[in-house]
């Protein structure tokens, strides 16, 4: 049913001439909005249309030209920050930040932390430490593997300021070299979801040209977290378990989300009665995050702790939930009467109940679906929830969710019009960080704002959780069940081929649809070559089989199967009664 050869898999054995594929047939990127927006690049394929042929523009090639593209945008998005005064007054120039951090919204976090970290003088993070405004001695405030990044390219940056003396700011020399260098992680990250898609590479296009890397790219260090944690996916995936523990280590030691990613991990291999794998992953993340962590948390003890001590003591910003219902109702918060530099330790608890509480939900849903869920859908369904629920919900934190969403639920509609509303709302956080005797929004106008981009991820979580309950509804499990992994290409060791094919309920087939699709291997006789024909009754013929076997495990499918092309989900052949159309956009 399938053809596989040097990691690349096929739905169906391959046509003896590709060129006999009718304009229906053929695979192409994009689904529903996505498949109409090709018109204003050509419209959609013709009759002599060569598919599969393209020497240089690989799917892949194309992808990572959009994620340069994108980058780029990103970077002159951040650019009217970089712009230095020129005093005549003997003074050092410095940036020119005159409020038009905010009001051109190009704001970004290591501009002003390269002198308030003390990165400028040299000094080494977590034993360098400074007196702040209220009192309180301070460090440098990332993890380990953040902290010492910003180091290693602060240095690299003075020493190329030093090799070429007279050109850019050495602050604005830093912040380029750092934005080369998180681009570069951002095409690994795009370069490991684009292998972990399986057959759906083009779902990747989603995350390449995501709206939220315009403005959030560079705005902090968080690209190097979803690169780890985008690779370890990948590691996972292809039955490297410890490998992939070890760069979730890595990615916990740069920030600590990719932790979440053991819970998904978890559900699954709850369901499948497999921890063995798992263990040796946990232990390797345990040994790989003490490797980068022991060198700092011995030597500087304090400045180790200061990310956890500023996360307890640090209140909820105006982008979290807490905040949001304070505004629309005149709450107070749970801590309001708490003095200044107090830990907020009723939201901290509050904050902490409800994600233990979501991720008990996640945990219900895995072990109570029909069938086991994808990873990638548990894995967004936990980041997701604890953005939801956490105290702080940074603008680029965002970004942890989108490779996981382009795997979990590619439904270009759904995931657009979040990403885009996400990142228009950076433009509203900037105006109202500007305050409103400088012409900015106030609070009765942006948490209204924040509080729909929390309603589009909850829509996001509740197409999720719809398919996971409705499997027939996903396309990523529609396309890659009866392969020789199972439905999830990023199970790995906790995959299970076995598992019984999904078939349309019989309640949704009586909606049926006429759209004239014709089936991959059915094609008027003077379209197709004899060759072709045979191709077509193999591949009927291997659909059958596993429908067979199948039917001994879990009894007779609900109709029989069929590979079918369908215009509408050019992602692959899908093993389900086409006549269906799917609720879901």
């Amino acid at each position: 049913m399938s053809v596989q050869g040097d990691d690349h898999v096929a739905p169906l054995p391959l046509e003896d001439d590709l060129r006999s594929l009718g304009p229906h047939e053929r695979v192409r990127p994009g689904d529903g909005p996505g498949a109409e927006s090709l018109r204003a690049w050509g419209g959609p394929l013709g009759r002599h249309a060569v598919v599969g042929r393209q020497r240089f523009w690989t799917p892949l090639r194309v992808i990572m030209l959009f994620a340069v593209i994108f980058l780029a945008f990103g970077f002159f998005s951040k650019a009217a920050c970089l712009e230095t005064t020129h005093p005549t007054d003997g003074s050092q120039p410095g940036l020119n930040w005159d409020g038009r951090q905010y009001y051109k919204a190009c704001y970004a976090d290591p501009l002003p932390l390269y002198s308030a970290e003390g990165l400028d003088t040299g000094a080494l993070p977590y034993k360098y430490s400074w007196i702040a405004d209220g009192g309180e001695v301070r460090y440098m405030e990332y993890p380990v593997l953040s902290g010492m990044f910003q180091y290693v390219t602060a240095r690299a940056a003075q020493a190329l300021h030093e090799i070429f003396p007279g050109g850019p700011l050495e602050v604005v020399v830093y912040f380029a070299l750092g934005c080369v260098l998180l681009a570069f992680m951002w095409m690994v990250a795009v370069w490991a979801t684009y292998r972990s898609a399986g057959r759906r590479p083009w779902d990747t296009l989603l995350m390449a040209a995501s709206p939220l890397i315009v403005f959030q790219a560079f705005t902090n260090y968080d690209l190097m977290a979803v690169m780890f944690a985008s690779v370890a996916l990948l590691l996972w995936a292809r039955r490297r378990p410890v490998w992939a523990g070890v760069v979730l280590g890595l990615g916990v030691a740069a920030k600590l989300y990719p932790l979440f990613l053991f819970g998904a991990l978890l559900v699954v291999a709850l369901r499948r009665r497999r921890f063995v794998e798992l263990g040796k992953a946990a232990v390797a993340a345990v040994v790989a995050w003490l490797a980068v962590n022991l060198p700092i948390m011995i030597p500087f003890p304090d400045g180790w702790r200061e990310f956890f001590r500023l996360n307890s003591d640090r209140p909820a910003n105006p982008e979290s939930i807490y905040v949001v219902i304070q505004t629309l109702t005149g709450w107070q918060g749970f801590d309001a009467g708490r003095a200044a530099g107090e830990a907020p330790a009723t939201l901290n608890a509050v904050s902490l109940v409800l994600f233990a509480v979501a991720c008990l939900a996640v945990l219900a849903i895995g072990l109570t679906a029909p069938v086991t869920p994808r990873i990638a859908q548990l894995a967004f369904l936990i980041v997701a929830f604890f953005l939801l629920t956490n105290k702080v919900w940074s603008p680029q934190y965002s970004l942890w969710l989108v490779p996981l969403a382009v795997l979990a639920v590619p439904r270009a509609r759904l995931l657009l019009t979040w990403m885009a509303f996400d990142a228009l709302l950076w433009v509203a956080h900037m105006s109202y960080f500007h305050g409103v005797a400088n012409k900015g929004i106030g609070p009765e106008l942006f948490h209204p704002l924040v509080l729909v981009r929390d309603l589009l991820v909850v829509a996001v979580c509740a197409v999720v959780i719809a398919e996971i309950y409705r499997p027939h509804l996903d396309r990523v499990r529609m396309t890659h069940q009866g392969g020789p992994d199972g439905p999830d290409p990023l199970a790995g060791v906790l995959a299970d081929p076995a598992e019984r094919l999904v078939t349309r309920p019989a309640a949704d087939r009586a909606v049926a649809r006429p759209t004239g699709v014709r089936s991959a291997g059915v094609r008027s006789a003077g379209t197709r070559s004899a060759g072709a024909r045979s191709a077509s009754a193999q591949a009927n013929s291997a659909v059958q089989a596993i429908a067979a076997s199948a039917s001994e495990q879990s009894g007779p499918p609900a109709a029989p199967l069929e590979f079918r092309a369908d215009p509408s989900d050019p992602g692959g052949a899908d093993p389900a009664d086409p006549e269906t159309k799917d609720p879901i956009r």
